[in-house]
């Protein structure tokens, strides 16, 4: 998904400013396998190797929790989000087995320094 905002881990920005800080903005997103994926990890655990059904659900709960975070950016709105990170846990006790992922950082409006250095900014 296109989205019309800059994303950087950098607290700044090369050729913009911060003008304004909207807040702490965030997605999270908890995923448990599918059956398939967890019969296919289990085997994988038996024999070894890459789990991919894993690797691909964790992927898409990335990606969620990475665009919730984007879309609270813009209802606030930002054109950037700085220091953008990532944090991953297991949530075993209640639910066995599922995966939480929070991307987060801060909502910024940022402005254009000056003419020539960069010409485009989403948003």
């Amino acid at each position: 998904m296109v989205m019309p905002i800059v994303v950087t881990t950098t607290f700044t920005i090369e050729g913009y400013a911060i003008r304004e800080y909207k807040g702490i903005v965030r997605g999270i997103v908890v995923r448990l396998p599918t059956l398939v994926q967890g019969f296919l990890g289990s085997l994988k655990q038996i024999i070894g190797g890459r789990i991919g059904a894993y690797t691909e659900m964790c992927e898409q709960t990335r990606e969620a929790a990475y665009n919730q975070m984007v879309e609270q950016a813009l209802l606030l709105g930002a054109n950037a989000i700085v220091g953008t990170r990532y944090d991953g846990s297991d949530v075993t006790s209640a639910s066995g087995g599922a995966t939480e992922v929070l991307c987060y950082g801060t909502a910024v409006v940022v402005e254009l320094l000056g003419p020539g250095r960069l010409r485009y900014l989403p948003g």
